[in-house]
């Protein structure tokens, strides 16, 4: 489905994404990564907004710039906003189906369809300037999935969505990928994708730093290096076991005792000394607080073992 060679996107001295290789079979896959970490260029790229500055991109076996064809078998939810204020969503979806070479009847039934599919049925035919954010969302979504591509690019389409509009949204996708159609799912928020698909890509700095499901991605992350806090009365009574180990590089107690930040080398490890630690001593621990709860904390535990830093 999708394919890129080695490729790299520079905005003048500036990286977008740097040496991107990938084979992506039809399916559904999410697209995790901080703020400007490169997924709206490799969007862009895919959809032929972009062309690379090194490498090369196939969509369905073609390069996607400039391919009509091609991008009738693509829908895409853009991370930007509607700014077309007077015109109603019927208005801007059905205009944009007819782009893709329907005629004015299909357009407007397929407008039609998508707009119900999101929920936007009743208010289809007011102004988009009258929308909230998470109606403006919902069109979107709508002239995305209209002329029934087959794969669909959303680049975090959950912005200004209320929790039910998530919900419906959610389910939205799901029934998408049920019915064999492929999609690729951009955000920074790990549980949102969690909830469509299990197979991930990583990216941070513009570049790749894994793939694959989540159990895989869960396991690669637990044997990276991290720092794990403990937080507890008792806390202080640990230093002395940890420095003793390889696998730990630092140990920092907080002024009120009660606080230690661990640095670990091989997270595995602590983790299986830990509970015969605090049973043996009668240790009272109330939290322990992992790197895996930050997700930028997590992208450079794997930044750094791709370097082969400690």
């Amino acid at each position: 489905m999708i394919q890129l060679h080695h490729v790299t996107k520079l905005y003048g001295e500036v990286i977008g994404v740097n040496d991107l290789c990938l084979d992506m079979q039809p399916g559904a896959y999410g697209l995790v990564g901080p703020n400007g970490s490169g997924k709206t260029t490799l969007i862009n790229l895919l959809t032929g907004q972009l062309r690379p500055t090194l490498g090369a991109v196939k969509v369905f076996g073609e390069p996607p710039s400039n391919n009509r064809k091609l991008l009738r078998r693509l829908g895409l939810c853009p991370a930007t906003d509607v700014l077309y204020p007077n015109v109603s969503a019927r208005q801007w979806v059905s205009y944009l189906v007819s782009l893709h070479g329907f005629s004015k009847q299909e357009s407007e039934e397929l407008a039609v369809q998508s707009l119900d599919h999101v929920g936007m049925l009743s208010r289809m035919d007011r102004p988009m300037g009258e929308y909230s954010l998470g109606m403006r969302q919902r069109a979107k979504i709508a002239q995305a999935i209209a002329h029934q591509p087959d794969l669909i690019i959303l680049d975090e389409p959950y912005n200004g969505l209320d929790p039910v509009g998530r919900q419906q949204m959610s389910d939205l996708l799901k029934r998408w990928v049920g019915e064999g159609k492929s999609l690729l799912f951009a955000s920074h928020v790990l549980h949102e994708i969690e909830s469509i698909t299990s197979s991930f890509l990583l990216i941070y700095g513009g570049r790749l730093l894994a793939s694959g499901t989540s159990e895989e991605l869960e396991s690669f992350i637990s044997e990276a290096p991290q720092q794990v806090t403990l937080v507890g009365e008792d806390v202080a009574e640990l230093v002395a076991d940890l420095t003793r180990q390889s696998w730990v590089e630092s140990v920092q107690l907080g002024d009120n005792r009660t606080k230690l930040k661990v640095a670990l080398r091989d997270p595995a490890a602590f983790y299986q000394a830990l509970p015969a630690w605090i049973n043996g001593k009668s240790i009272r621990v109330d939290q322990l607080q992992g790197s895996q709860s930050n997700l930028t904390a997590i992208f450079d535990a794997l930044l750094r073992n791709h370097r082969g830093e400690v």
